[in-house]
């Protein structure tokens, strides 16, 4: 737990769907360190999705601590969990979750004005952050107007506007063909080499691989 960015401590999620109980984590230890590049990997119903819903702050685990940051997140309100999200986690998922009728710049900004910062600074750091993921030429073009690939980019960069402690991407490359998934990766190795701290969630292998740890779940625990 020292100085873990992200520390999971028997974590444990039930659910109860009719007269069924779900088991869908059973026991789930788990350290990240500022810096490493984690992916969880595991088949459908493996836990891993409800894994990331807990590490995001999406979701709050039945049972167990969980410390993101120091801070101990898993007994926290929902307000508590949404001021979180927005000052400590990047989001980035398969399906991009863009605004169709903002520009890129827009998109991008949009976070910071939860953060109550004005337009002119959220603009600026929005055409900084796109310049970053290779998009500088690209600012006022809308979703539709954009490749997937392109549109992914929107979505890493408006999930690094707020400078998060954490990047969490669920299968960031899903609706990308092969040539652009590896230009997104590759995006995510130059990100991992600026210091930041990322988790992955794939069931692709060849994804997963561009990780430096991967964590493997099957039925609710870490099988290795």
């Amino acid at each position: 737990m020292a100085n873990a960015l992200i520390s999971l401590q028997d974590i444990r999620k039930t659910y109860v769907l009719g007269d069924q109980t779900v088991h869908a984590l059973k026991k789930i230890d788990l350290d990240i360190h500022q810096g490493e590049y984690v992916a969880l990997m595991g088949p459908s119903g493996s836990g891993k999705s409800t894994l990331m819903n807990i590490i995001g702050c999406l979701d709050t685990p039945s049972a167990g601590k969980y410390w993101l940051n120091q801070k101990e997140v898993s007994m926290m309100t929902d307000i508590e969990l949404s001021k979180v999200r927005n000052d400590e986690i990047g989001f980035v998922f398969q399906t991009f979750n863009l605004l169709n009728r903002l520009s890129s710049l827009e998109n991008v900004a949009l976070p910071l004005v939860y953060a109550g910062i004005s337009q002119k600074e959220r603009l600026e750091r929005a055409r900084e952050t796109l310049n970053k993921v290779g998009l500088g030429n690209r600012l006022d073009h809308k979703p539709n107007e954009l490749s997937g690939g392109q549109r992914q980019r929107v979505a890493v960069a408006r999930a690094l506007i707020n400078n998060p402690s954490l990047l969490l991407a669920d299968e960031p490359t899903g609706n990308l063909d092969t040539q652009t998934s590896h230009e997104i990766m590759g995006l995510f190795e130059e990100i991992h080499a600026g210091g930041n701290t990322i988790v992955l969630v794939t069931h692709e292998e060849d994804i997963a691989k561009h990780a430096k740890k991967i964590v493997r779940l099957r039925d609710g625990l870490i099988a290795s």
